[in-house]
Order: C-alpha cells, then sequence, then structure tokens
C-alpha cells in the first residue's frame, strides 16, 4: 500500500510539473489538477496530509509560472488559479502554512479529535444499552428465550423465567388374550376371552408442565404445576384417574394433576424441594424403560384408563408421585445423593380388589392398614461417569416404611384373622441398583430391585399377607436399543416381577389362608422401533407379549399391537 501511494505521488507531482508551461495558455488546468486532488481525497487515496502538501505544491509552482506572462495570470486568476488558491485556503485553514511548508502535528491532532469522538460516542453505546438491559429487567417487557428442541417454550418477564413444557401421545392397540385362568394381582388380560380394540393413552399420559424460575438472594427458586390429561373416559375409584375407563357415551377424560411442588436453594447448599412430585425408590427404573414412551402391557385395553402399565409390574414396583420434604445434595465428581420424607401410604390388597371370582366377600389374600405414625423415607444416590467413549450411569435406591395397625378378615369376610388387641405392624424395606450404559449408537439398560413388605406393581400392593406377615418380591428388567440413524431405533426388552408366599401361607384353596390364585410372577417381552420424524413427532410401533403364574398354578396371557406417535415440546 505504501509503494502505491508513493508511485501515485510521483505521478501527480509530474504531472504538475510537466503542465507548468501550459498554464500560461491554459489557465483552467490548475483547477483541474485541484479536482483531480479532490477526488484522489474522497476515493480515500490521499491522506489529508498527503492531499494538502500536493495542493499547496501545486498552487506555489502555478504563481511562479504565471508571473512572466501577468496578463495570462490576470485572467487565470478569474479561473482556474482563483479556484486552486481557495483548495489552499482550505488546507491553511487544517492547520497548513500557505507553499510548502505544513505543520505535521495537524493529523495527530485531528486523529486524536477522531478518537475522542470514537470514545464519546461508545461510551453513549454502552450506557444505552445498559439502560436497555435494565428496562428489559424491570418486569416492563416480556421476551421469548431461544427455543431449544425438547426443552419447552421459556418467557422472561424480568428476573422470572417462566416455562411451558408437555407432551401429547395416541395410540391404536389391539389386544389379543391367549387364554388361561384368571390371576389375583396379575397384569395379564388373557383370561378376558376376546379381541379388543382401543384408541388410548401409552404409559404417558398427556402432559403439560409450567414452571416459574428465579434467584433471589443467591437462591434459585422454583414452583411447579403439572396436568396429565388423559384421552379415554375416567372412573373414579381406588387409583382415581387412573383407575380403568368408562368407554361409554357422555363421559369425560380424567385430569391427573401429578405435580405440585416447589424448590429452594443453588449448586453450593443442594436443593430443597417440597410438594408432591415422583419419588425416589425405583424413578430411574422408570425414567430410563423405553415404554415410557410406548404402551408395553395395556392393563386394561377394552377400558383403558389414564395410561397402560409399560413395564409396571413386570419389571419394576412403580415410584408413585408422592407428597414429600426431600434434599437432593450438590454433585461432587459425578456423585449426587437426595434423601427426603413422604407421605406414608395404605397397604393395600390388590389382589383382594382385581379378584374375578370375589363376589359380595372378598377371597382377603393381604392385610391392610391404614394407620401412620410415622412418614415413609426414601434416599437414592446416582453416580456419572465416562470410559473414553462409554457413558455409564449407576444409581441404587432405597425405601423404608412401618405399617400400623394391620387387620384382615378371614374368608367369610367378616371375622377378623387378626385381633385389634395385637396391634400388628411390619416394617417394609426395599432396595434397587441399576446403571445404563451409552456406547456410541448402542444403549443397555439393567434392573434390578428386591423389598421385604414392599408387594408388587404399586407400593405395599399386597406386600403383607393376612396372617400379618410380610411376602418378599422381588424383580429386574434387561434392555437393549440401537440407533440405525440419528433418528431411528429399535428397543427390546424382557422383564419379571415376583411375588413369593409369607410363612405360614400354603397353596390350599379350602384354607383360610389360601392364596392358590394369587399372582406369583408377572413378566413380558417387548419390541419396539421409533422413529423421530421432526423435533416435535416420533412415530411408534411396537409388539409386547404379557403372562401372568399364580402360586396355585393357574396362568395366562395376551398379545398386543400398538402404533402411535408422540409429540414432545
Amino acid at each position: 500500500m505504501a509503494s502505491g501511494k508513493k508511485a501515485l505521488l510521483a505521478t501527480v507531482m509530474a504531472a504538475s510539473v510537466a503542465g507548468m508551461p501550459h498554464l500560461l495558455w491554459a489557465p483552467a488546468y490548475a483547477d483541474d489538477y485541484a479536482d483531480l486532488l479532490d477526488v484522489l481525497r474522497a476515493k480515500g487515496s490521499l491522506t489529508r496530509h498527503e492531499y494538502d502538501t500536493l495542493l499547496a505544491k501545486h498552487v506555489h509552482h502555478a504563481a511562479l509560472a504565471a508571473e512572466p506572462h501577468a496578463t495570462h495570470a490576470v485572467r487565470g486568476a478569474s479561473s482556474g488559479t482563483r479556484t486552486a488558491v481557495a483548495h489552499a485556503g482550505r488546507g491553511a485553514q487544517a492547520g497548513y502554512e500557505p507553499g510548502i511548508r505544513f505543520d505535521a502535528g495537524a493529523e495527530e491532532n485531528d486523529v486524536s479529535l477522531r478518537a475522542v469522538d470514537a470514545a464519546t460516542r461508545a461510551e453513549a453505546s454502552a450506557r444505552s444499552a445498559q439502560e436497555a438491559a435494565n428496562a428489559l429487567n424491570s418486569g416492563n417487557f416480556v421476551r421469548v428465550a431461544k427455543y431449544v428442541p425438547g426443552k419447552g417454550l421459556t418467557f422472561k418477564a424480568g428476573p422470572i423465567d417462566i416455562n411451558l413444557s408437555g407432551f401429547v401421545n395416541g395410540f391404536y392397540s389391539y389386544n389379543s388374550p391367549a387364554g388361561g385362568r384368571p390371576i389375583a394381582g396379575g397384569v395379564s388380560s388373557g383370561s378376558s376371552g376376546f379381541d379388543s380394540s382401543a384408541v388410548r393413552n401409552g404409559l404417558l399420559p398427556a402432559g403439560f408442565i409450567l414452571k416459574m424460575n428465579t434467584v433471589q438472594q443467591g437462591m434459585d427458586i422454583s414452583a411447579v404445576l403439572g396436568m396429565y390429561p388423559g384421552l379415554d373416559n375416567a372412573k373414579p375409584a381406588a387409583f382415581n384417574a387412573n383407575s380403568g375407563g368408562s368407554p361409554v357415551g357422555l363421559g369425560t377424560a380424567g385430569i391427573d394433576l401429578r405435580q405440585v411442588y416447589m424448590t429452594f436453594g443453588n449448586k453450593e447448599m443442594g436443593t430443597f424441594k417440597i410438594g408432591r412430585d415422583l419419588a425416589l425408590f425405583a424413578s430411574d427404573a422408570i425414567m430410563n424403560d423405553a415404554t415410557l414412551l410406548s404402551v408395553g402391557s395395556t392393563g386394561s385395553n377394552s377400558a383403558p384408563g389414564n395410561t397402560s402399565l409399560g413395564r409396571i409390574g413386570v419389571g419394576y414396583v412403580y415410584a408413585d408421585w408422592i407428597p414429600q420434604i426431600s434434599y437432593t445434595s450438590p454433585k461432587l465428581g459425578g456423585f449426587q445423593g437426595s434423601v427426603g420424607i413422604f407421605q406414608p401410604l395404605d397397604e393395600f390388597g390388590y389382589a383382594d380388589a382385581t379378584n374375578p371370582t370375589a363376589t359380595n366377600a372378598p377371597s382377603q389374600y393381604s392385610a391392610s392398614a391404614t394407620q401412620h405414625s410415622s412418614p415413609m423415607v426414601q434416599g437414592r444416590a446416582v453416580y456419572d461417569f465416562s470410559v473414553s467413549d462409554l457413558q455409564v450411569h449407576i444409581w441404587a435406591s432405597f425405601l423404608i416404611q412401618h405399617m400400623q395397625g394391620l387387620n384382615s378378615l378371614q374368608a367369610d369376610g367378616k371375622t377378623p384373622l387378626l385381633s385389634e388387641d395385637q396391634h400388628h405392624g411390619a416394617m417394609v424395606e426395599a432396595g434397587d441398583i441399576g446403571t445404563k450404559l451409552t456406547y456410541g449408537p448402542l444403549e443397555g439398560v439393567a434392573y434390578y430391585y428386591r423389598g421385604s413388605g414392599l408387594g408388587t406393581t404399586g407400593l405395599f400392593f399386597d406386600g403383607v399377607a393376612a396372617n400379618g406377615r410380610k411376602r418378599s418380591s422381588e424383580g429386574y428388567y434387561v434392555q437393549g436399543a440401537y440407533h440405525i440413524t440419528k433418528k431411528f431405533r429399535l428397543v427390546g426388552s424382557y422383564g419379571v416381577s415376583n411375588l413369593y408366599l409369607a410363612g405360614g401361607e400354603n397353596t390350599a384353596t379350602e384354607s383360610a389362608l389360601g392364596s392358590a390364585g394369587l399372582v406369583r410372577r408377572n413378566q413380558s417381552e417387548v419390541g419396539a422401533a421409533y422413529y423421530q420424524m421432526t423435533d416435535w413427532l416420533t412415530v411408534v410401533g411396537e409388539y409386547s407379549h404379557t403372562s401372568s403364574a399364580a402360586h396355585g398354578g393357574g396362568k395366562e396371557s395376551d398379545n398386543t399391537a400398538s402404533g402411535g406417535v408422540m409429540l414432545m415440546f
């Protein structure tokens, strides 16, 4: 660039000198050269310093050439020379003296002035930006944060973030019973005898979750409300909106307000939660279950409720949504722990409620309890780490609850089997462990649980026998997934839940403690394909086989094919 300017300067100066003799006959050339300098200056080819220097030299040489020819000089004064002098005057006003001499510091002064002006404008711009940011954070403006697929819509109103997320799903399910005898507490519908079609929800109902977050005095504070409506008509019973449905005209869908809670804390102190939310024990089991996005075992397909069973009761016990006061620690090197006290739940005779042979008098497979002087206690620990490209998630959790005032009736349905003055009680204990491994397109999940008095399918379902003694239970599931492409995934899983007899029970049907028809084992095999069409839509196709077996040898099984769409935003 410097050499180019030197060549340009040399060319202009040579043209000026070569043209001097012709000024006597063509005085307008002085104006031509001045205009040429103006054009070069406007294009940025000349600096202000170079422009004024050349202009002063040009005027000086024009004046010397005009002295021997006064007549022509006088005429030229009224044309080009006068214009050139005017240009020189502008140069002198810029800090340069007439002629060749100039003030070398003028350009530096000009640069300083421009720098001061730029700094002033930058300061004003920064002040305006800060004022705009203060206005946005004042609460007078509502902004929309950048949308991230799967994270919902976030609105920022001053210091408060409002997030709305959710999902909607719908499936066509065709269930074909394979026959067998009814099993009390079984999850198979094989003994129903009739094929059934349903347009229904999967394991998940629909969901709309509203979250509000803010930071006050260094603490992250949030409030959450989760509403989970179903597609089919509700028929409130023991499980409220999650009971079997009622496919009758003029019915209405059930609304399950599962989540109502608040949290407060930060990364240094951990987080406290108060309200109703998913419990700790077995929560990882259901959250890593692939049937969460499909149907799995239907439970009831002829009269579908809010949800299907998925793998509930055929691999794990449902964690449930329970009122709680819990605490989650900060993350320390991939480790995080949680513990809390929870609303104690009743001991429930699920086998009695589902016993198809019962008439007016229940068979009383299990004891019940409704008295609770102490809370349920649950805890959970997780550890995340990676080995090269292998990502590992390990979890373990526990549950403890004291069952008080256990009672049950004899086979006549009237005579107490446990007298009130005995004050029978039982300490329920349970624990689980699981892991999820991810390696490139491959995923694997393995899970195991064991409980004493825990029961099967739901928390404390048939966990205590009619004689007041605890039943042991255990179960597991294994699951594998392979991403054929980024959007297409295949999944296969197998799971089992076992319920064992308590001491003093037998399989004699004529005995008051006979448990021949009580479920011994629920199991299922599931194969599914998931194709993610868009960030929101996932198409699902699934086949599942479910079977139940009783302690007395009875069995039943069914097959279900389902297809549908899951929308998540």
